[in-house]
């Protein structure tokens, strides 16, 4: 017996009624369902058992661990899914006659692709990079892009089987030898590459050389927005991975005013979010270069470009210029720029508990900096009571009592302690003409 599957039509455009528009359940033939999600069948496939499944599912089903037929349970004498072509036709004709229900014809499914196959594309690569063959290898590295975009189990066959490790090796030697010649094969093994993450050790080393950080950094001064985009996202999944890089990405002549511009000109959301999260790394090492990168980045002007971002931004870019601004902080002059700002104190208390409970954090956090490791201890009176000013002893209420993490509330509690003189003195209801003046001052 057929089983049923409600589906309302929708009312037509034009307002008026038309035959068949009323209400209806749309009844799915039993054998067109795949018995594992009871859905319509987009790719059938039948196992040893004779039983017919989506493959999806049964591939689920297999990956998990399973040796049986789910509706037999029997042993599969093997794990083969032979495509059932003449089941697959009678579903496409079915959705052509039920087109006018809004049933959509399922498309023409694509034989998987085979792990020997991408073994042997892969030595493909491996031997025209060898040879410096470019053409060859950006005919090879194509093909696996094709593949990858057919469905989500290619990619998995593709990275399954060591893409990652094989590209990247191509990469680091196409990118030795000349990267201006070999830009356009450098382009797509890169565009490859971004869908392959998180990579092993070996495809880390490989993209972790002089020679390729070279290329990430040369391709984000190019015209176009893709080669900017996979290079940003390529270095910010390596400093993730791997700090050690920091000092080599930091040592590439003109990288961080490369940075700097992209978040300046903000030319798309996704460049500014990676090219903010690629300098929240540079900033967060903890290698003997890290003070160096801090005072190169003050001396840009990272600091009133962060203010700025934050005046109006969107909850990810809010979130990572906070980090950003957090970590810039941690150096004297980074606080001593930021104090002399007058949007800094009033941006940060704004930006608590409005985001999310990671900018909650940061925010305390550069304001605590800001108040205590300060180098002008005058300073710092001028902004706990700005801090003041702008509500900021409420909205710490608010932290320790709502919870934002352990760490969150010990900043907060601290931050309180700093700020409750100033309160209990009366600093908190100072008029603002003579704040100006005391802030003057100083």
């Amino acid at each position: 017996m057929p089983l049923g599957w409600r589906r309302r039509r929708k009312a037509s455009h034009d307002g008026k009624k038309h035959p068949g528009n009323s209400d209806m359940e749309l009844v799915i033939p039993n054998h067109f369902q795949c018995p594992i999600s009871l859905d319509l069948m987009k790719d059938p496939v039948t196992l040893s058992s004779g039983i017919t499944y989506d493959r999806e599912s049964i591939e689920t089903w297999l990956e998990a661990g399973n040796f049986t037929c789910p509706v037999t349970k029997q042993m599969l004498k093997n794990f083969d899914r032979i495509p059932n072509h003449a089941l697959t036709k009678m579903i496409q004709d079915w959705c052509v006659e039920k087109e006018k229900y809004g049933v959509q014809r399922i498309p023409t499914p694509r034989i998987p692709v085979a792990p020997v196959e991408v073994s042997e594309i892969l030595f493909g690569v491996t031997e025209s990079a060898r040879r410096l063959d470019q053409y060859r290898c950006l005919e090879l590295v194509q093909k696996i892009q094709k593949w990858g975009a057919e469905s989500e189990r290619n990619r998995r066959c593709i990275v399954a089987n060591g893409a990652a490790a094989v590209l990247a090796a191509a990469f680091d030697t196409f990118a030795n030898e000349s990267i201006e010649r070999n830009a356009t094969v450098l382009e797509d093994i890169l565009s490859a590459l971004n869908w392959m993450f998180p990579v092993d050790t070996e495809a880390q080393k490989s993209l972790g050389s002089r020679a390729s950080l070279g290329c990430l950094v040369w391709f984000l001064s190019c015209r176009d927005l893709s080669p900017k985009e996979n290079s940003l996202s390529v270095l910010k999944e390596l400093l993730a991975c791997d700090q050690q890089l920091v000092e080599k990405v930091s040592s590439i002549e003109g990288v961080n005013e490369i940075l700097i511009e992209l978040v300046r000109k903000q030319i798309c959301p996704t460049v500014t979010k990676a090219s903010i999260m690629v300098i929240f790394y540079l900033l967060s090492s903890s290698s003997s270069a890290s003070e160096k990168i801090k005072l190169t980045f003050v001396k840009m002007g990272l600091v009133s470009l962060m203010l700025e971002i934050l005046v109006d931004s969107e909850k990810s870019i809010g979130e990572r210029a906070l980090g950003v601004f957090d970590g810039i902080c941690c150096c004297k002059e980074g606080r001593e720029e930021a104090q002399s700002n007058a949007l800094t104190i009033p941006v940060l208390v704004k930006k608590i508990l409005r985001l999310s409970d990671l900018a909650t954090k940061y925010s305390i956090s550069a304001i605590l900096k800001l108040c205590k490791y300060g180098s002008r201890h005058e300073a710092e009176r001028v902004l706990l009571v700005e801090a003041l000013q702008v509500g900021a002893f409420q909205k710490l209420l608010l932290v320790i009592q709502v919870g934002c993490g352990d760490e969150t509330k010990e900043k907060a509690t601290e931050l309180m302690k700093l700020l409750n003189p100033y309160r209990v003195a009366g600093f908190e209801c100072i008029e603002t003409t003579d704040f100006k003046n005391l802030k003057r001052s100083f």
